[in-house]
């Protein structure tokens, strides 16, 4: 009965996360992907799972870009 509790808590702090999971672009991606990769002899899936990562690192680096715009010094006179 340990073992099955411990297995328990265990899948629940793996299926409960810390903090929302951000997957701006994800979707858009993969369509776009998937789409892709369905006209490339029949790749959808492989398609769709890099355009997900690809779609997810270019709002990412978007909104570095655009924090890092705003935390900027004050304008120089």
């Amino acid at each position: 009965m340990n073992k099955t509790l411990v297995a328990f808590a265990v899948s629940g702090a793996l299926l409960a996360p810390a903090a929302p999971v951000l997957a701006k672009g994800c979707i858009r991606g993969a369509v776009a992907g998937g789409v892709a990769g369905h006209y490339a002899h029949h790749h959808a899936i492989a398609g769709a799972m890099a355009g997900c990562a690809a779609g997810h690192y270019y709002y990412k680096h978007k909104a570095t870009v655009a924090a890092r715009r705003t935390t900027t010094t004050a304008p120089q006179r």
